[in-house]
């Protein structure tokens, strides 16, 4: 199977409404170790086609470092997330953790960049968004069956 046949076969699968339930609960715990073990190289988004990365935050009640492998568009030199929380009805805490505190690292094929977010909203929100569905069509499913709008922050190199 070509690397093209594989990223459309992921994009069909994550239409799926049984898809969330599962990927929730496993593709994290995953990534999690994937990272680890490849000090944050390999993650299953990158063997499936896809861009992925390991955002750290500081928790807004905590303090603390969190971190959260999650997909990524890049985009003119930026980077893109959305919060879909793979479509459920309540914001992802990381989206939380980075209103409270814009600054943040990622971790992308093993390199620690440091970024600052920006919600996006509006037309500027707008705009970006038929770049995020064109990479992750399940986003429009997702915005529907979690009856939200889906944040999106726009991270720039600090």
């Amino acid at each position: 199977m070509t690397p093209q046949a594989v990223k459309k076969t992921v994009q069909l699968v994550a239409r799926q409404s049984w898809f969330p339930a599962i990927g929730r609960r496993t593709i994290p715990h995953i990534d999690r170790v994937l990272y680890k073990a490849t000090r944050g190289r390999v993650g299953s988004m990158s063997a499936s086609g896809f861009t992925g990365l390991l955002l750290t935050t500081v928790g807004r009640k905590t303090g603390k470092e969190r971190s959260v492998p999650l997909l990524y568009v890049g985009h003119e030199g930026k980077f893109y997330l959305t919060g879909s929380n793979w479509g459920q009805q309540h914001h992802p805490a990381w989206t939380v953790n980075l209103m409270a505190n814009p600054e943040a690292t990622l971790t992308v094929k093993g390199k620690r960049i440091p970024v600052t977010a920006r919600l996006l909203e509006g037309e500027d929100r707008e705009a970006i968004w038929p770049v995020l569905t064109t990479t992750w069509p399940a986003y429009d499913i997702y915005t529907e069956r979690s009856g939200r709008e889906l944040r999106v922050f726009e991270l720039t190199r600090r």
